[in-house]
């Protein structure tokens, strides 16, 4: 706040008012806070006719998706201000709840998770805001976005209005919206529309949950208007009176516009969902979108006077074990990088679908765009670091959430653990005595991967619960049923959590690490450190000769490398670096080349067309 005191009474009297006029049109038209009050706007965005209006004029839709929890807090401005600096007037983002409800009763809005702070920031530089709160989001997280404690309960229904699930909803909005409320266009901020919910029509098990959902949002305040979001063919199932349906593909199609148009005709179309790359798992290839094929389809999408957003325009990374799965044809676990193939790279970096779009945009907009682009962040290869300690899983245990006893297995969602809300991601150790030999059998209740010796020790990894599909309640994790020896089910189990928090990777500091000795034992933690002098640049972590596990650095959890590709490399945000000496610890479970590189270029693998 700033004071002036002026002894003369006319110049305070001209000096209050310039105030006064500069801080209206401030507040008026970016929609920022104003002393704790609002700007009371009396026409939010209408869709009333052919066209959307805001205001009573007319207003077109250029979106773009950026998740801000995919993207380091430091790197937030930049992201949006490339996106603004593009020609987009509207910032779209999916809100997660397992990350923001991680468990019952306990909910985190705080640093990179700090929503509220995301929406004013894109208020501050002239953004619309399009929010997407669910509850399922599915943008290829685990479980699609819901939280895993939910699980617990073997009789539940999720996206229905089973008790259990409504309920849980129910006590998620009442923290999360009103928070949101005062952030609505009409109350001065930029929130000109909110989904609901994601991609129903193809699920659409209950056909009184999307108008829970739409009451659940109105009752506690929100009054913009309401959209829904499908695929052409589930546009009618997954809609719900006095929502706008709006569109998700890859390609204009002349029949699903109409299809649209029939089921909501004289209403403006949009396409909510226009992708600009793919999603990428492992064990495939790199999905890439040709430039010229993205740029003609938005040229298409303008050319017939409809709205779109752009999913994504900037994709991110899926830090630590967000990622979730692929359901069909066959189970696949998603890459840590969400590059998306999206106009700006993973790392911030502008592509040529960036500069064909910038382009495009500027003709639409008459040439309005602002000359001006960010400059990018350097990125740096910095020299190898060698990984010189080690310390192996079972030296680790003693650091490990447990052991929980056990007469049975018992999977990752049921274990007795964080307040009893049980285990959501990474490792779950099971070992029990095996006196004779004999024919092991599992059948289909290790989810997803195991490794086993004896004292059987069985290591099983999440891999990522299905982010999409019918079979969403069926996604528990670890060991969901009897292993038989002879046909006889193992009993007496010790059950350890490696959930691999950052409390969990700050006390292996403490531990007895060895020196690394020529042949350690494995499934380990490997240690080194990284020298960044100045200020540290973005780099991007490359680990040839290492098979399949995770990475830290100074305790941030980067995500999951696996040899099978096509992800090579992990970006590493500068910000995540000290000046100076950084730590490293790598798990991995199963081979090591115990040197992990450094280089100034990403490698997302070998491409290939989306399809």
């Amino acid at each position: 706040m700033v004071v002036l005191r002026i002894r003369n009474s006319h110049k305070r009297k001209c000096v209050f008012v310039c105030l006064c006029v500069a801080v209206f049109f401030t507040y008026r038209y970016l929609g920022l806070p104003r002393g704790g009050q609002r700007t009371i706007r009396k026409f939010g965005l209408s869709a009333n006719s052919t066209q959307f209006t805001l205001e009573m004029q007319s207003f077109r839709i250029l979106g773009g998706s950026i998740h801000y929890f995919r993207v380091p807090r430091a790197y937030w401005r930049d992201r949006l201000m490339k996106m603004k600096a593009c020609g987009l007037n509207t910032l779209t983002t999916f809100v997660p709840w397992n990350l923001h409800q991680p468990q019952r009763g306990v909910f985190d809005f705080r640093t990179q998770l700090d929503l509220e702070a995301y929406i004013r920031l894109a208020a501050e530089l002239g953004l619309w805001v399009i929010l997407r709160p669910g509850p399922y989001i599915s943008s290829e997280l685990d479980l699609g976005g819901l939280p895993s404690w939910l699980l617990q309960d073997g009789s539940m229904r999720l996206r229905t209005t089973y008790p259990g699930f409504t309920e849980a909803v129910n006590m998620y909005f009442d923290k999360l919206i009103p928070n949101m409320v005062p952030l609505q266009y009409k109350k001065g901020g930029p929130i000109i529309a909110v989904q609901l919910e994601n991609e129903y029509g193809s699920f659409a098990k209950d056909e009184d949950y999307m108008h829970f959902i739409k009451e659940a949002l109105q009752s506690r305040g929100i009054s913009e208007l309401l959209l829904t979001s499908d695929s052409h063919n589930t546009l009618k199932s997954g809609g719900v009176d006095g929502a706008l349906r709006t569109l998700k593909l890859q390609k204009v199609n002349q029949r699903d516009i109409q299809d649209l148009n029939v089921i909501q005709p004289n209403r403006p179309t949009m396409v909510m969902d226009y992708r600009t790359g793919w999603y990428d798992v492992w064990g495939n290839l790199h999905h890439v979108l040709p430039p010229e094929d993205m740029v003609s389809t938005v040229r298409e999408i303008l050319r017939r006077g409809m709205s779109v957003n752009l999913y994504m325009f900037h994709g991110g990374s899926s830090f630590g074990f967000m990622s979730g799965g692929l359901a069909e044809p066959s189970y696949k676990a998603f890459v840590s990088s969400y590059d998306y193939d999206a106009p700006l790279s993973e790392a911030g970096d502008y592509t040529q679908k960036y500069y064909l779009l910038r382009d495009l945009l500027s003709q639409f907009n008459k040439g309005t765009i602002s000359p001006e682009m960010p400059v990018l962040q350097l990125k740096e290869a910095y020299e190898p670091a060698i990984t010189y300690q080690h310390l192996s899983l079972w030296d680790a245990l003693s650091f490990t959430e447990g052991p929980f006893k056990s007469v049975k297995p018992v999977n990752m969602e049921n274990v007795p653990m964080n307040n009893r809300n049980g285990q959501s991601y990474g490792y779950t150790l099971y070992e029990t005595t095996i006196t004779s030999g004999g024919i092991l059998k599992s059948g289909d209740n290790v989810k997803d991967r195991a490794l086993g010796q004896r004292t059987l020790s069985l290591l099983v990894e999440n891999c990522g619960r299905v982010h999409r599909g019918r079979d969403l309640d069926k996604q528990r994790k670890g060991l969901v049923g009897d292993i038989l020896l002879n046909n006889i089910p193992l009993q007496d189990f010790m059950i350890y959590i490696l959930e691999m928090k950052p409390s969990f990777i700050d006390s292996l500091y403490q531990a007895s690490w060895k020196t690394l000795p020529e042949t350690p034992s494995f499934p380990s933690f490997f240690m080194g450190q990284l020298f960044a002098y100045g200020y540290p640049s973005d780099t991007f972590v490359k680990l040839p000769g290492w098979e399949k596990g995770v990475v830290f650095i100074n305790g941030i959890h980067l995500g999951c490398y696996w040899s099978i590709g096509p992800q090579q490399t992990l970006y590493l945000p500068g910000p995540f670096l000290n000046s100076g000496i950084n730590q490293i610890i790598v798990f991995e479970e199963q081979e090591s080349d115990y040197k992990v590189i450094f280089e100034d270029t990403p490698d997302l693998g070998m491409a290939a067309d989306v399809q």
